[in-house]
């Protein structure tokens, strides 16, 4: 314990970037996310296929390749960014295929009876996707983008293998000036157990103030 105490700023830092990561992380990803789940039910067969293309893409390669081919590779071609924003980039263009998935089962699970009506209303396709598929599509979703959150939280600590100060490099830090492994490792992982539990607990109540009635 008193490995941890006697380390506490470089554990707050630590934290920090995790949090940063995690946020800006899951905001680009779900700026992305939404435009490739617009791509992918689009009437338009070139731009489903792009959509399927770059989620079928980005899902079956490991996370931690395209954080080392970003961050070792880019500079080789002349393209050189902050560290953290690169993460940041990357693991959001990552995580963005699975929110797309999310939220095309939500648009799927909408009565096509919907989209029928918007278009008899005469809106095109982007305004009843707006205003009338992807409000009830996201109402459906709330838990699965819950876990995508909780998973992008977890995901974060690889940024750690590429140089990223965020919590996990922070806890290998001060263990190799302490030699504590057990004590060091743990509290780092309650600190991720405390940010998952906050967010479970978060996309719990608005899962249930969100509820469909069928």
């Amino acid at each position: 314990m008193s490995a941890i105490l006697d380390h506490l700023p470089e554990f707050w830092q630590g934290l920090t970037v995790t949090l940063q990561l995690t946020a800006a992380s899951f905001l680009g990803a779900a700026v992305v996310g939404l435009v490739i789940t617009a791509m992918r039910v689009s009437p338009v067969g070139v731009l489903r296929g792009i959509g399927t293309a770059y989620v079928e893409t980005f899902q079956n390669l490991p996370l931690l390749v395209l954080l080392v081919l970003a961050v070792f590779g880019l500079p080789e071609v002349g393209i050189k960014a902050d560290l953290l924003v690169t993460a940041i980039v990357v693991i959001a263009l990552y995580e963005a295929a699975y929110i797309a998935e999310a939220l095309r089962s939500g648009v799927n699970a909408v009565s096509t009876g919907q989209g029928e009506a918007a278009r008899a209303l005469g809106l095109t396709f982007g305004q009843s996707l707006r205003h009338v598929i992807l409000p009830q599509a996201l109402r459906t979703v709330v838990q699965p983008l819950g876990n995508i959150f909780i998973a992008l939280t977890m995901n974060t600590s690889l940024a750690a293998a590429v140089g990223v100060v965020d919590l996990t490099a922070a806890a290998n830090r001060v263990n190799l000036m302490e030699a504590q492994p057990i004590p060091i490792f743990v509290g780092a992982g309650l600190a991720y157990a405390l940010i998952a539990a906050c967010a479970g607990f978060v996309t719990g109540r608005l899962e249930r103030r969100l509820v469909v009635v069928r």
